[in-house]
């Protein structure tokens, strides 16, 4: 081969080269996964909400993981890899924050609910709330354990309030959380139960009996957190954001939940800055 031809061909490369360096199509960068440590009583809620975020929030992926609220707080403590805590009471927040675990400005009451009796489909209808309950008309109470549920220490306050703890108690069954409460009872292991209106209304298999007195219990609202462990602090400023936006509001009502005013915290101030 020449050195004429040599040089044509190595120009003809270089010219094939820099043609294909220039027409090859950028790579887009993988979505950050954002970790959702929530309540088993969100469960309805964000099965609506989650897509809307990632669809508005392309370069955020979701993973969610469920359970009660206490045994996601003690994960959390041991180092558990959460970017956002979504627990069924916000005092479970509350508690993390005492022991520096709450990252600074982040925490937010987003929604409330109140407490409800439901009762299943066979239960006779001469009960109409909690003071028409005598051991003689039920076997099996059903109530989140108090141990693990926030649900449950929220029903011993109710029972208390109406004088039939003592008397109910060896009819109680215990669940584990709310949805384990909720399952009980529209399976007909259990007469009635206590839970959240935000698990009531997600089941066409049970009944409301009666709302709870607010000032029978601590009040149930719902607050959210990005925690000490996260990773993916962006994108936990915009689902706490997320949250609180009007389309959201809308679909927490829907599944029973009760509007709270928005607060002012680290993710509104990103967005006013």
């Amino acid at each position: 081969m020449t050195g004429r031809s040599l040089l044509i061909r190595s120009l003809l490369f270089l010219a094939v080269l820099t043609t294909t360096l220039w027409t090859v199509p950028s790579v887009q960068a993988a979505p950050e996964t954002l970790t959702i440590a929530a309540a088993n009583s969100l469960k309805d809620a964000l099965r609506q909400i989650l897509p809307l975020f990632e669809a508005q929030n392309k370069d955020i992926n979701v993973r969610v993981i469920y359970g009660p609220s206490q045994t996601l707080g003690k994960q959390i403590e041991e180092g558990a890899p959460i970017d956002v805590f979504l627990p069924s009471q916000a005092e479970e927040i509350d508690q993390l924050e005492k022991k520096g675990l709450i990252i600074q400005g982040t925490k937010r009451v987003y929604a409330g609910t109140s407490v409800v009796l439901i009762a299943g489909p066979e239960f006779p209808s001469s009960v109409a709330s909690v003071q028409d309950l005598r051991p003689a008309l039920v076997q099996h109470i059903a109530i989140g354990d108090p141990k693990t549920s926030s649900v449950g220490k929220v029903a011993a306050q109710f029972l208390q309030y109406s004088k039939l703890d003592s008397k109910l108690r060896p009819q109680f069954v215990y669940g584990e959380h709310s949805r384990a409460v909720l399952d009980l009872v529209s399976k007909g292991e259990a007469d009635i139960g206590i839970v959240y209106r935000t698990d009531a209304v997600s089941t066409k298999k049970i009944r409301i009996l009666e709302e709870a007195p607010k000032d029978s219990h601590q009040p149930v609202h719902y607050g959210v957190a990005a925690v000490w462990t996260a990773k993916n602090i962006p994108g936990a400023g915009d689902f706490i954001s997320f949250l609180e936006t009007p389309k959201v509001q809308v679909l927490l009502q829907d599944h029973g939940f009760d509007r709270i005013a928005p607060q002012v915290g680290i993710a509104q101030r990103r967005e006013g800055q």
